[in-house]
């Protein structure tokens, strides 16, 4: 639930001019709350925290329990992505990516979104301890802390903000293994590390694409004295050739098999690739590739893992 996942419902787009509320496609409370949890963002927190689970449980994992884990973790995503569009209604009426969002465009009112987030956060922690166990949903609870009381203030107090910010992005991994196995492991542990670097070229490229747009409203998601891009580039390689390191320990610890670590390989080197040449000259097209490739790589990765879990 970073920004590096929450842009993936926001991609990068040139300025317009500001729009209204007639203009938005979602019309009626119903759909702006809906809009309000970011589906397409809560689905990608979904589907990283079932395949955890599916990892955990070598492959036998049954469908009620999983169920269960799913439906909570969407509950308590949705939840604190409400919250944190609530925390931020004032800063998203600024900036011209985020103006029609339900709140800025006056299709709620902040009252109504912080009531539902917080229904929808609650429902989720309690679904998950009552059905799966304690320990997802305190996790849970702690990501969407994460998300809302360090991230959210930090970006724009310092630049770390995109370390914190990745930090709950990949909590679901630890979500999901300890609901199939009860404790948080080191496998866990491992899919939570690639989950985090994942994110890093991710919310690089994003920050520097939008980084008149963060200016605007004080965001330090991109570094003011970079303004080439010089310092996100090299930070881009670093965080790649840190995920192509840790890319194949799912196979070196048994857990997944040799297709998975021929894959992961070559999705981290694409990754790492795509971070070199937007470091050698970071242009608007250079950083936009990184940002959609990025995309790109969690589903392929989450593939991989699916079909080569070992039994």
């Amino acid at each position: 639930m970073s920004e590096a996942v929450e842009t993936r419902s926001d991609p990068p787009q040139d300025p317009a001019p500001d729009p209204t509320p007639d203009s938005t496609p979602a019309r009626g409370k119903a759909g702006a709350l809906y809009e309000l949890t970011k589906p397409g963002i809560a689905g990608y927190v979904m589907m990283t925290a079932g395949v955890s689970y599916y990892v955990a449980s070598g492959g036998s994992a049954e469908i009620l329990p999983v169920t269960h884990t799913l439906l909570g973790v969407a509950l308590g995503t949705a939840g604190a992505l409400a919250l944190n569009q609530y925390v931020e209604r004032d800063v998203d009426a600024i900036m011209t990516r985020t103006q029609t969002r339900p709140l800025p465009s006056g299709r709620l009112r902040p009252g109504e979104a912080l009531a539902f987030g917080w229904v929808l956060l609650v429902a989720g922690l309690a679904y998950l301890g009552l059905t799966v166990g304690w320990l997802p949903s305190v996790l849970t609870a702690a990501s969407a802390a994460a998300y809302i009381l360090a991230y959210t203030p930090l970006k724009t107090r310092s630049y770390l903000a995109t370390l914190v910010g990745a930090v709950p992005g990949a909590f679901p991994a630890l979500i999901g293994w300890s609901a199939a196995t009860g404790t948080v492991e080191f496998g866990g542990v491992i899919l939570f590390c690639i989950a985090f670097l994942w994110q890093l070229p991710h919310v690089l490229a994003l920050a520097w694409l939008l980084r008149e747009d963060y200016a605007r409203v004080g965001f330090f998601l991109s570094p003011p004295s970079d303004p080439e891009g010089l310092r996100i580039g090299r930070h881009m390689v670093y965080h790649s050739v840190s995920l192509l390191m840790i890319s194949g320990f799912p196979t070196f610890l048994g857990l997944t098999g040799q297709i998975y670590l021929a894959g992961a390989l070559v999705l981290a080197l694409i990754t790492l690739g795509v971070s070199l040449a937007a470091a050698a000259k970071m242009t608007r097209s250079r950083a936009r590739r990184v940002f959609l490739w990025s995309l790109l790589y969690q589903p392929l990765l989450l593939g991989l893992l699916l079909i080569d879990t070992v039994r």
